[in-house]
């Protein structure tokens, strides 16, 4: 058990370790500040500007923002579902798969688009090479750009600065932060014995004398950016469970460190931006150690096991639907850091995870700012913060300030919207599905699981983040056609109020702090804001946890 932890411990040791140095370098990039890759990047991005005709010096405001966020993901999301509907005589398709069912379609598409790459599809027998590169590899880019600005666009309204312009955030986090880091850690996965090729499926004589045929692909490059991005989507069907996308340790260790790295650096960012890193570090821990608190939960689970097949067999770690070569606590840790992070790759299989796990999963997914997504997982966080803000404030009878701005009542409205978007998302399309387990849910599990199934499905899509409990038969139009609808809802209407709440933030006059002002930069206020975000999270959706993974939890300690 003990050595189980120490893997975890080293791989969180090496976290912290290089969060200061990137979370400064991401400051840098978005401040305008001189950087090492300047020579290159500089001249890359100035033919970008020309041809795309991006006024660089222009800021545009929280309305405007989210307009070109909104154009730009509709434009992307036809060029990839035409790619998707004509792969059949695309080039790069060595397997002459055809096009997928045009629902099927419109489901990958818009998944992909919102950055969460939930897929209802295996990749290796469903698209070509070409659709693999050309649609999706583009589309985890793009879509992981997309937030990350959205993100530094907040940042920067919560402190006072113009939002920026959101097409020159775009081409930036591309050419400062995604490419560089994927290209270097492309190289270092093919190193390690990831994949890269655009030759057909191997086809092999097995010691048995029988023929199988391989998948493989341009998996390394693929599979950086699946984890870098906070994408999650995986070449093959079985995701970075897969040998050819997850060989071994090393390739975990290095996936995992992509999957947190820049979630974790921004909570720093945001205090180099506001000029209080002690802010900042203050949050960091406090998501760190509720972080911590969940892999202990969700790693004793999965170490102790199932206690009806402990029975049978004597005890044992729950080793159902994992990879030995990781084993019960590289899984664990994966499975609350790819939900935390709103990743969404799994290095097991999730629907195998014993209830503590499932309640992990489910509630990172609840409250997303644990680490939170790209950029807007970090936006998620300083509304919780906004949010206390006006709590504390009415406690005291003083009209709450954030960062020497007020909060009035656009903000708490426009906060309120971005909360109330995620259940709505979440329990309407659930419990309609619920209503007909036979016709429409695809549950694989009957009783408290299935529950759980149904659920997390929608949370996945709402949450942006695309992982599943895959015993769930998703594949249907139902399911391809009530997820979008989870799916647009909970990207868009959230980016749209984050930046309309950032721009008010923006506009108002800073006001000077006095003995009675309220600091933010404290541990008793951080430890407020942690209870108001548990709080919160469990008075939206314990009856969903309670019904689902707590009593399959009861149940299984009851050993029926």
């Amino acid at each position: 058990m003990w050595q189980g932890f120490l893997q975890i411990a080293i791989t969180l040791i090496i976290l912290v370790a290089i969060t200061p140095s990137f979370s400064s370098y991401i400051a840098s990039v978005f401040l305008e500040k001189k950087t090492f890759l300047d020579p290159v990047a500089k001249p890359i991005e100035r033919v970008i500007y020309a041809l795309g005709g991006i006024p660089t010096k222009s800021d545009m405001t929280g309305w405007q923002y989210a307009q070109a966020i909104l154009y730009s993901n509709i434009v992307m999301g036809i060029f990839v579902y035409l790619i998707f509907m004509l792969q059949g005589i695309l080039p790069l398709n060595p397997t002459n798969l055809q096009a997928p069912s045009w629902d099927l379609a419109l489901h990958t598409t818009i998944s992909f688009v919102t950055n969460t790459n939930q897929q209802h599809y295996s990749g290796e027998t469903t698209f070509s090479y070409a659709s693999q590169m050309l649609a999706l590899g583009f589309l985890m880019f793009t879509s992981a750009a997309t937030g990350l600005s959205v993100g530094i666009a907040f940042i920067r309204g919560l402190t006072g600065r113009p939002l920026g312009n959101f097409y020159v955030d775009l081409v930036r986090s591309i050419t400062r932060i995604l490419l560089p880091i994927s290209i270097i850690g492309a190289i270092a996965l093919l190193m390690a014995g990831v994949p890269e090729t655009l030759a057909a499926p191997a086809t092999v004589t097995t010691l048995e004398g029988t023929t199988q045929v391989i998948a493989r692909g341009p998996v390394a490059h693929f599979e950086i950016i699946k984890q870098l991005g906070e994408n999650g989507g995986g070449f093959f069907g079985i995701n970075s469970a897969h040998p050819f996308e997850n060989p071994n340790a090393f390739t975990n260790l290095v996936e995992i460190l992509a999957m947190v790295s820049i979630p974790a650096a921004l909570i720093i960012t945001y205090g180099i931006f506001a000029n209080n890193k002690k802010q900042g570090w203050l949050l960091f821990w406090m998501v760190f150690i509720i972080f911590v608190t969940l892999v202990v939960v969700t790693g004793v689970g999965e170490y102790q096991g199932n206690p009806l097949v402990n029975n049978l067999i004597g005890d044992s770690p729950n080793l159902e639907g994992k990879e030995v070569r990781f084993g019960w606590a590289e899984t664990a840790l994966w499975a609350v850091l790819t939900t935390g992070t709103m990743c969404g790759a799994v290095n097991g299989m999730h629907d195998s995870l014993m209830p503590n796990g499932g309640f992990s999963t489910l509630f990172n997914m609840f409250v997303q700012m644990i680490w939170g997504g790209q950029g807007t997982g970090t936006a998620y966080l300083f509304v919780y913060l906004i949010l206390t803000v006006f709590l504390t404030g009415l406690m005291v009878g003083r009209t709450p300030e954030f960062l020497g701005r007020k909060i009035e009542k656009r903000e708490i409205v426009l906060a309120s919207v971005i909360l109330l978007v995620h259940p709505i998302a979440i329990l309407i399309p659930s419990a309609i599905t619920l209503a007909f387990p036979d016709t429409l849910a695809g549950i694989s599990n009957p009783g408290f699981h299935g529950i759980s199934q149904v659920v997390y499905e929608y949370t996945s899509a709402a949450a942006n983040n695309g992982s599943g409990f895959e015993g769930l038969g998703d594949a249907t139009l139902w399911w391809n056609l009530s997820a979008c609808f989870s799916l647009l809802a909970g990207r868009y209407l959230p980016i749209v109020a984050l930046l309309l709440l950032a721009d008010s933030m923006m506009r108002k006059q800073p006001v000077p702090e006095t003995a009675g002002t309220l600091r933010t930069d404290t541990l008793l206020f951080t430890g407020v804001t942690a209870g108001v975000i548990l709080i919160l999270g469990v008075l939206t959706f314990f009856p969903v946890l309670a019904l689902g993974p707590i009593a399959e939890g009861f149940r299984l300690a009851s050993g029926t």
